[in-house]
């Protein structure tokens, strides 16, 4: 399931880009990969590039109901801080970067087949298909940022960053943290309700 795949967007370093990725978008100036072990996320990732090399890292503070998560680039240097708003019918974080850029993620509601997240304070949104494990990423006026893939079937959580303005690298990295987050808390959620269903029934 790499390059030829017509459906998940994922692949490795090894395989080149997604065929489908390059017909729509062109080919990606770079790409990055992250990988978490299962049931592990909150506590510390990895991005990676094509030659193994540790670009970014992200720490998750342990027993923090806000989900309080800081990002170093290779040479240790702080990122960015993203964190979660608990009490919300939306799934929203708030990242600070840095640079002095701040900005928030607002997953819309009611969406069955494609997920659309809002990055308010950027104007840009994150298109998604939760199907497919595929999400696009999209500036003010519409044009592609960065594609992220994720691997359907494997004992890490997987992920492969196409990435087509370089300018953006920080803002993206930390986008895709923030994504594997929210579909972290969706997926305990999901648990979460289809436990107490099965108690209850």
């Amino acid at each position: 399931m790499g390059k030829f795949s017509r459906y998940h967007r994922f692949h490795n370093a090894s395989e080149g880009i997604n065929i489908i990725n390059q017909k729509r978008f062109g080919t990606p100036l770079y790409s990055l990969y992250s990988s978490s072990k299962v049931f592990t996320l909150h506590h510390s990732m990895q991005i990676t590039d094509a030659s193994d090399n540790v670009v970014y890292t992200a720490r998750t503070k342990f027993f923090t109901i806000h989900d309080k998560t800081d990002i170093y680039n290779a040479q240790g240097e702080h990122v960015s801080h993203v964190s979660k708003k608990f009490f919300t019918l939306h799934e929203r974080h708030f990242v600070k970067m840095d640079s002095g850029t701040e900005f928030e993620l607002s997953n819309e509601l009611f969406h069955i087949v494609k997920d659309i997240t809002n990055i308010e304070g950027l104007g840009w949104q994150l298109r998604g298909n939760i199907w497919g494990l595929n999400f696009e990423l999209y500036d003010i006026d519409g044009s592609v940022i960065a594609v992220i893939g994720q691997k359907m079937i494997s004992i890490h959580d997987k992920y492969c960053i196409d990435i087509y303005k370089r300018e953006y690298e920080e803002v993206v990295i930390t986008i895709l943290i923030t994504l594997q987050h929210m579909i972290k808390d969706r997926e305990e959620k999901a648990s979460g309700s289809s436990s107490s269903g099965s108690s209850n029934s």
